[in-house]
């Protein structure tokens, strides 16, 4: 079991699902409940969130080959989505393939918000889909399954975890301070992205790269 091999998938998560810069987005979007229904929707879109995923682990790759896809053909169009998002994430801002202002309007009038918007397309959006299956895909023993699937849990938790303190950390850092962070967790997740396209490329180019 290669340790390191989790420790990068649980930083990648990190990077693409990036819980601090949400904070914002979750307080805003629990401002009208109490500290008690806020824990509950925090608890239930972690939860949701954890469940895309790990069913995502599962069934990714044989979606794609429901769909004749090849994984390298998945590596670059899913790197490149994860780029987009970066590249939004570097200006301090949520990427349009996240949200957009439709989803702002119609989750403002929303009574429960923890699994759409929030856990889905926000948290568990196409960019963390993208990766997971990329990532599982590549390395599919059983014991490597297992092992995602735990780094998985963990970070349902510590995102949970932050949900809870948000008003907390929002205060803390404010949006200058999270917005430093979304940058930062930008150009990490940027360069998972050029990875992932560069595999890609090789895979369905393999004698351009020789």
């Amino acid at each position: 079991m290669d340790l390191m091999l989790y420790v990068k998938f649980f930083l990648g998560l990190i990077a693409i699902i990036n819980p601090v810069g949400l904070l914002p987005v979750f307080v805003t979007l629990t401002s009208h409940q109490t500290e008690v229904e806020r824990n509950h929707t925090g608890k239930v879109a972690n939860f949701a969130v954890v469940i895309i995923l790990l069913t995502t682990i599962f069934i990714g790759e044989h979606i794609l080959n429901m769909f004749s896809i090849s994984l390298s053909a998945f590596r670059i169009a899913g790197g490149s989505l994860i780029a987009i998002i970066a590249m939004s994430m570097l200006q301090g801002k949520l990427s349009q393939v996240k949200r957009n202002q439709e989803e702002d309007r119609e989750a403002s009038g929303m009574e429960s918000v923890a699994v759409v918007p929030l856990a889905l397309p926000l948290m568990a959006g196409p960019g963390a889909i993208s990766s997971v299956i990329v990532f599982s895909s590549t390395n599919n023993s059983l014991v490597d399954m297992i092992g995602m699937s735990i780094t998985v849990i963990i970070f349902g938790l510590m995102s949970f975890g932050l949900f809870r303190m948000a008003p907390i950390i929002f205060k803390v850092l404010g949006t200058t301070g999270i917005n430093v962070i979304t940058r930062l967790m930008g150009l990490l997740m940027l360069s998972i992205g050029i990875e992932v396209i560069a595999a890609g490329i090789k895979g369905l180019f393999p004698t351009l790269m020789s």
